[in-house]
């Protein structure tokens, strides 16, 4: 916790009288105001649209509108720090009233919004505020509204950023789960916070450090230290309106300033601290709530004002007064609570660490074994288990984000082993619909590699500047790839058929180039057929004249070719893009800790991501504990990913076999399974037994497992085969050849 204020406030924030006035300084910052600006100047003929009979170009419209703002509201395009207070006066013109009148009005409903403000004012309407972990199905549409409906300077690409990122509306029950402190855990630190005195000095301590101490709270055993200090004169008893309590000499001053004719028993002096001014006293109440929030916890502000009978109000304002000093923070922290109960920070931040301790203890860690069984049902790869359809696919695209595997690996195993009954035409519409894209985000170390084994990445078109990498030297590049790049610099995005046209280059040569400009990590196609058919061999495909007669297929199906644009240094590490990188790879895996990533790339440093997964089981949205053993440092997973852990743990290994390539994000050989790592090759592939390798393949070379017998030596030797599916490589133009 690092704030507390009430949030019914926010609601009162606005005023029916004066939100006229604050909407029009506010409106004046945005883009509407000059758009209309113009288009009034015009319609006045205060802008000429033709002279010298010819049109007058539109950038000259506009700077002629400009100039005309400037006379007549100079501070409309002064700079803020000129204007004195950041309120600009609105001129009396006829020009510039119709442009406010057209924002307030036709833009924006000021009358609606000031009758809605009266009818919230008068008790008509009422607020009811929510502390939830994410927006209401409500609030999630006015967060994705089009740009037009706020006020502020955020660009289009960052609410679509944030939008994409927003979690699904949790039922209340549901949310109210999330961060919801253990009560073990809050009776544990008022243990600890309430004082355990041995001796009269302790107990003059706690008496000093509480303010005082009601005769209730005294236990018997305590009551001859207390009577050692009042023969002291150290502490008195004091008897309030509505109970007796005990105070020490040195807090005797705070409770005079409230009740100046107050009678103790025994009588004896206050302690002077030094010549301070005598309070008065709401600060006094102050002091004295201070030192009692101290070793209570959690408690509501009648329970913290009986004692000394303070009314209802005299308590909230000295607590309001304590949360504008970062004191207390409110809210309902037992299971429980009915009412508003305020902590101390202090108390309230070891609470959230006793609750984090429980709740990474209730979980009893798993063997790798059954982790990598995890895994497999995880991405769906057994049988029972696979995907079917364009929507599957879409969510396997979703779980694989920002993984980066050979070109040649997608259609030929990693998809298929997820989708029941795989087809190219799927993953090309996902692409074509602009939801998908595909290209190499990582920018080549040593030269350029062949585009069957460059390392190609799958991700959506909104999240893609999360994934980009900033590129310091620009790659070398043939005269061909040079000339493509130029074209498509120039034109933009263009059809294959254009770039021929363009470069004036043989088409062998066009595509050449493209697969040149792919993996160097510089160029795209709208679909995933222009990779297809880069990576299909040449003695594999149909020569062009061949292609041209039974129309467009291989690369002339791609769609326009473009260039992809490279992020700045400066983003890479950005608060934004490490909390969607660390929620991929938790989408990806479910359960994540460092060992976990070694296969990854282009992932920011551990210790970024690591600080992110805190935050975030700081707010609930994600477990932190032990839960595969063997392997050091935190680890953090899916609250839904837990129980399909604890079910695995229980259940009895069916010994299915499933064969993976060894560029599957799961082949996790030598990282969470013992042994040496198989090579993340395309051509790679192994076979996994309930979750243990039983059999790979590598460099052409079959190597079993010792513990197999005949029969499932036998059956691992058949998965090591690649099942191609009919469709495997075919665009679906050349799977129906016409006659």
């Amino acid at each position: 916790p690092t704030h507390s204020f009430p949030l019914e406030e926010v609601a009162g924030y606005l005023k029916s009288k004066t939100v006229r006035d604050v909407l029009e300084q506010a409106l004046l910052a945005t883009p509407m105001f000059p758009t209309h600006w113009r288009w009034n100047a015009t319609i006045a003929l205060a802008v000429r649209r033709n002279r010298n009979g010819s049109r007058v170009p539109p950038q000259f419209q506009r700077s002629d509108s400009e100039d005309l703002l400037a006379v007549v509201f100079p501070d409309q395009l002064a700079c803020a720090e000129n204007i004195a207070g950041g309120y600009r006066e609105i001129p009396e013109h006829p020009l510039v009233n119709q442009t406010m009148e057209d924002c307030l009005h036709d833009v924006m409903d000021i009358d609606g919004l000031r009758a809605l403000l009266e009818r919230l004012e008068s008790g008509e309407l009422k607020v009811v505020t929510r502390d939830l972990n994410g927006p209401s199905p409500l609030a999630q549409e006015i967060l994705n509204a089009r740009p037009y409906a706020f006020l502020d300077d955020a660009p289009a690409e960052e609410r679509r950023t944030l939008a994409v990122q927003s979690r699904g509306f949790m039922d209340p029950a549901s949310a109210a789960e999330l961060g919801r402190l253990d009560p073990e855990a809050i009776e544990r630190v008022r243990d600890e916070a309430w004082p355990e005195p041995r001796d009269p000095d302790e107990m003059h301590d706690a008496l000093v450090t509480l303010g005082f101490i009601t005769e209730s709270e005294i236990r018997p055993e305590l009551f001859p230290m207390v009577q050692t200090l009042c023969d002291a004169k150290r502490c008195t008893r004091l008897e309030t309106v509505a109970e007796k309590i005990w105070v020490a000499a040195e807090r005797l001053n705070d409770f005079l300033s409230l009740w100046p004719e107050l009678n103790f028993d025994p009588p004896i002096a206050a302690v002077d601290e030094g010549g301070v001014e005598e309070d008065s006293p709401e600060t006094a109440r102050v002091r004295i709530l201070r030192s009692r929030l101290e070793g209570l916890g959690p408690v509501t502000a009648a329970t913290l004002g009986a004692p000394l009978g303070f009314s209802a109000t005299e308590t909230e304002t000295a607590l309001l007064t304590l949360e504008n000093e970062g004191f207390v923070i409110r809210g309902k922290f037992s299971p429980d609570a009915r009412s508003t109960q305020w902590c101390e920070r202090r108390l309230l931040a070891r609470i959230h660490r006793y609750t984090i301790r429980k709740l990474r203890a209730e979980i009893e860690p798993v063997s790798p074994t059954v982790f990598m069984r995890y895994q497999v049902r995880w991405h769906g790869l057994a049988r029972s288990e696979k995907g079917e359809g364009e929507e599957a696919l879409a969510r396997t695209l979703d779980m694989l984000e920002g993984f980066a595997a050979p070109a040649a690996a997608w259609e030929s195993d990693i998809l298929p082993a997820r989708i029941r009954a795989y087809l190219p035409n799927m993953l090309d519409s996902l692409c074509a619909s602009g939801r998908y894209t595909w290209l190499r985000v990582a920018p080549p170390k040593n030269g350029n590699s062949p585009v069957r084994t460059t390392p190609i990445t799958l991700v959506s078109r909104e999240n893609l500047p999360f994934w980009q990498h900033a590129t310091a030297d620009e790659p070398e590049l043939s005269s061909a790839a040079q000339q493509v790049r130029s074209t498509l610099t120039d034109r933009g995005a263009s059809f294959f058929s254009e770039l021929v046209q363009q470069t004036g280059l043989l088409r062998t040569q066009v595509e050449n180039a493209l697969g040149e400009l792919v993996a160097s990590g510089l160029a795209t196609s709208d679909s995933f057929a222009g990779l297809r058919a880069l990576i299909t061999p040449a003695s594999k495909r149909p020569p062009f004249s061949r292609r041209r007669r039974r129309g467009a297929v291989g690369v002339d199906r791609a769609g326009r070719w473009a260039l992809i644009g490279h992020a700045q240094p400066a983003d890479r590490q950005d608060e934004k893009r490490v909390e969607h990188v660390a929620r991929s790879l938790l989408r990806r895996y479910g359960v994540v800790f460092r060992r976990l990533l070694d296969r990854e790339t282009g992932l920011p440093p551990w210790r970024e991501l690591l600080y992110c997964y805190r935050r975030l089981e700081a707010r609930g949205e994600i477990r932190g504990g032990r839960f595969v053993e063997g392997f050091s440092g935190e680890q953090f997973a899916l609250r839904e990913a837990l129980p399909v852990l604890r079910a695995l743990r229980r259940k009895t290994p069916l010994g299915e076999l499933i064969a993976l390539s060894a560029a599957d994000p799961l082949n996790l050989t030598g990282i969470v399974t013992p042994g040496d790592r198989v090579p993340a090759h395309a051509s790679n592939r192994l076979v996994l037994r309930d979750g243990v390798p039983v059999a790979w393949q590598t460099g052409g070379e079959t190597h079993l497992s010792e513990n197999l017998d005949e029969t499932a030596a036998m059956n691992a030797r058949q998965k090591l085969v690649r099942q191609r599916t009919p469709a495997s490589f075919a665009s679906p133009g050349a799977r129906f050849p016409r006659h």
